[in-house]
């Protein structure tokens, strides 16, 4: 299932890396040439996990940063 619709694969893998962290596991599927030509990107990059993690995943990827804590 596509939970997210990102403009470049940087912003898609920093994503991914959020849900890999909260141990969801997820798929980023890019129309470029397996990375070769970026400039073929049509629709975006898409982020994908399955059906049963949509909810949760799409809870983390909404939720606010937040500030580093000061020791």
């Amino acid at each position: 299932m596509v939970i997210g619709d990102f403009p470049n694969r940087i912003d898609a893998d920093i994503a991914q890396s959020a849900l890999d962290a909260c141990g969801i596991e997820s798929f980023v599927s890019a129309d470029d040439a397996g990375g070769v030509q970026p400039g073929l990107w049509m629709k975006g990059v898409r982020l994908l996990v399955l059906e049963a993690d949509a909810n949760r995943a799409l809870a983390v990827l909404n939720e606010e940063p937040q500030e580093p804590q000061e020791p």
